[in-house]
C-alpha cells in the first residue's frame, strides 16, 4: 500500500481487553489511522490479508491462546514487516518482561496505563525511526 505524507499512519493494536482497545483506539485515532484486533490469531489474520501494512504494532502480551511473545515470534518473519516497529503495550510491569521484549527486538515496551502525551511521543518517535531506516535502505 502506497502512502504519501497526508496519509495517517497505520497502527495495529492487538489486546484481549475491550477496553484498553477503546481507550487505546480513542487516545491515538486523531493522529493514526487505528486497526483493532482481539488476539494473535485475529493479528496474524489481518497482516496476512497484506491490505494494509502497519505502520507500528501495539501488542499486549497477556492474551489468551496466543500470547504476544508467540505472536511477535510469528510477525517478525513476515518479510513485508521487515521494517514495521513493534512494541509492546502491557500491563505487566516486571523487568524480566522488558528485557525479554527488547532482546527479542522490540523497538520498545510501555507499560499499561501510561498518559497521552507519553504514549503519542513514543509512538510517534518509533514511526519517525523506522521511516529514516527506510530511507536508508531506499524504500
Amino acid at each position: 500500500m502506497e502512502k504519501d505524507n497526508n496519509t495517517k499512519k497505520v497502527i495495529l493494536l492487538v489486546d484481549d481487553d475491550e477496553i484498553h482497545l477503546q481507550i487505546t483506539e480513542l487516545v491515538l485515532s486523531e493522529f493514526y489511522e487505528i486497526h483493532t484486533v482481539k488476539s494473535g490469531k485475529e493479528a496474524l489474520e489481518f497482516l496476512n490479508k497484506g491490505q494494509n501494512v502497519p505502520d507500528l504494532m501495539l501488542l499486549d502480551i497477556l492474551m489468551p491462546e496466543m500470547d504476544g511473545w508467540s505472536l511477535y515470534d510469528k510477525i517478525v518473519d513476515i518479510v513485508s514487516l521487515k521494517f514495521t516497529p513493534i512494541m509492546f503495550y502491557s500491563s505487566l510491569d516486571e523487568n524480566n518482561a522488558k528485557e525479554r521484549a527488547y532482546a527479542l527486538g522490540a523497538v520498545d515496551f510501555i507499560t499499561k496505563p501510561c498518559e497521552r502525551p507519553v504514549l503519542l511521543e513514543r509512538i510517534g518517535k518509533a514511526i519517525q525511526n523506522a521511516e529514516l531506516k527506510k530511507k536508508q535502505y531506499g524504500i
